[in-house]
């Protein structure tokens, strides 16, 4: 047929060929003009819906359609969707025209979000306000019908989490229950077949600078923790659960093991130890140990964190084989974040359909916020996923410190995201996707404010500085890459720097970016990345001036 069509072609005569060629023409610009109407369209309403909102930067470009059109101006129209909270997936589809359904999708989301009520949070005691024993739990709704649930069977649970959208909170965003859903039924590998556990591993080992979420759980809502585990352990095949507590975490251990006691004492669960108990329906109870680890940043890697666990150094491990094939004891293995975990009780109590009605298209649900830095009151809070930043610190952090016209930039999501001028933080959204519309990333949420006291250059050599010294060591450009950063930010901090060293920075982090086993070699690299990125100035002036190096900073004090 291919043959034959091409012979057609070739025979035809010349004026055929013309025809075609201004038919096609026809169709493309009638096709070019209902997708230019359609961006009116969808252009008028994000300004109506927008305006009073927002106030709009001087030097932010005005959205136009000659401004999607122009290849040159593409980037900064998405950045004007992005700054002015409103969905920009799919914004550069094709030619750089939305269709009509992204259009109306664009329109639908440009609005504010309501703080979250009281009634949709949850954890009811995040603050510690209330006793955390096995009775105040279950009067707060914890362990609520947990065997009726999950005995519902595998494939309900993993379908109430995947419709929820919720994602991992621990700093990848990855959809828990796809996730889940990658543990088999029977292991895959015929040296594997033989009896054994699979398990669950809930990642406690919480040590992103900035960050102080999942301790707050473990201290002040242990139970809800353990639900959690035993439902995400039904959704994920697993029949052991260790639950990896960071070596800092001392109270933190004491508060979990107090609870996995009264559980146990309870028969909701059984300790690692005790004889195979049952439930009244006569089911094996869910098997759940806490391990303290050794405080090592690494081991926060799943990889990692295995390797902690059967005994060895924390360091990752090449992949594959994933840990869903061959991971803890070389048995499948999933391994989740704490919050994550606590949240699925709730989310399969209530329903998924409630779930996701909180937050934003794609980004579904409520996230706990660690904000610290130049804030009256540092805190860790629950919020809808898709927040403002600034309404964020305004509301809940009783605003920055000296004012907001006082801000100098904000790091969104932990110190291995880039921080953000504060012509975009005072806009941008707290969710995976408006924050890599603009270069950064959400991490675990930790949001930390830095005012104008601050020398953001000195701030990004101390982060270089903690990966230095935290980098296992196992890969090349993490090991050599953290200290050729910071030996490069220490010189221009004393006045010795040149255009040449900015260049070497830019040139070492981007050969650092996804290029080692774990992200942590991507972790060091993105400070830098978005200190040359937004903050060039403040570079630029330690290369013409010649300042003191701070005395911390010093190699003799490290």
């Amino acid at each position: 047929d291919l043959i034959c069509a091409l012979q057609r072609i070739h025979s035809a005569s010349e004026s055929d060929k013309q025809a075609c060629l201004q038919r096609d023409n026809n169709v493309f610009e009638a096709k070019e003009k209902r997708q230019r109407e359609q961006m009116s369209v969808a252009i008028a309403r994000v300004n109506a819906a927008s305006a009073g909102l927002f106030a709009v930067e001087k030097n932010v470009p005005a959205l136009s359609w000659a401004a999607v059109r122009d290849g040159a101006k593409r980037v900064n129209a998405v950045r004007w969707l992005a700054v002015h909270s409103v969905e920009t997936e799919r914004v550069l589809e094709k030619f750089g025209v939305l269709d009509s359904a992204d259009a109306w999708h664009v329109a639908r989301q440009s609005r504010v979000l309501e703080p979250l009520d009281d009634k949709d949070r949850v954890f009811q005691n995040l603050y510690g306000e209330h006793d955390v024993g096995l009775d105040a739990a279950r009067s707060r709704g914890d362990w609520y019908k947990t065997a009726e649930i999950a005995q519902r069977g595998r494939p309900w649970l993993l379908s109430q989490l995947k419709r929820s959208g919720l994602r991992g909170r621990g700093g990848a965003g990855f959809s828990t229950g796809l996730k889940y859903s990658f543990m088999p039924d029977e292991p895959t590998l015929p040296e594997l077949r033989q009896a054994g556990p699979q398990y669950l591993l809930v990642n406690g080992d919480e040590g992103e600078p900035g960050t102080s979420k999942d301790r707050q759980l473990l201290r002040h809502e242990p139970h809800k923790v353990l639900e959690g585990a035993v439902l995400a352990a039904a959704a994920a095949n697993a029949q052991r659960v260790y639950v990896y507590v960071r070596g800092e975490f001392v109270h933190e251990r004491r508060a979990l093991q107090r609870a996995l006691d009264e559980a146990s004492h309870a028969g909701l669960l059984r300790q690692s130890g005790e004889k195979q108990r049952v439930d009244e329906r006569g089911l094996a109870l869910v098997t759940v140990a806490v391990h303290h680890g050794a405080g090592a940043y690494v081991c926060g890697e799943e990889t990692a964190l295995i390797e902690s666990l059967e005994g060895r150094m924390g360091k990752p491990r090449l992949k594959p084989p994933f840990p869903a094939q061959r991971g803890l004891y070389g048995r499948p293995t999933v391994v989740s974040n704490v919050e994550t975990v606590a949240s699925i009780p709730t989310i399969l109590r209530r329903g998924a359909e409630w779930y996701a009605s909180l937050g934003r298209h794609g980004n579904r649900g409520t996230k706990l916020f660690s904000l610290s830095g130049a804030v009256e009151s540092p805190c860790t809070v629950e919020e809808q996923m898709g927040v403002g930043l600034r309404d964020l610190v305004e509301r809940h952090a009783g605003g920055a410190r000296g004012g907001w016209e006082r801000v100098q930039a904000v790091i969104p999501g932990g110190c291995s995201t880039p921080m953000l001028p504060k012509v975009i933080a005072e806009h941008v959204m707290m969710d995976y996707d408006a924050l890599s519309a603009v270069g950064s990333a959400l991490g675990t949420g930790a949001v930390v404010v830095l005012d104008d006291s601050v020398d953001v250059v000195e701030a990004v050599a101390r982060m270089e500085m903690f990966y230095r010294h935290e980098s296992c060591g196992q890969c090349t450009p993490c090991r050599e890459g953290t200290g050729v950063l910071f030996g490069l930010l220490e010189k221009v901090l004393a006045g010795n720097g040149s255009q040449e060293d900015l260049s070497a920075m830019d040139h070492v982090a981007r050969g650092m970016m996804g290029r080692t086993i774990c992200a942590m070699g991507d972790a060091a690299a993105m400070p830098i990345l978005g200190l040359l990125r937004f903050f060039r100035p403040q570079l630029d002036a330690y290369i013409t001036a010649a300042p003191t190096i701070p005395a911390s900073l010093s190699s003799a004090h490290i």
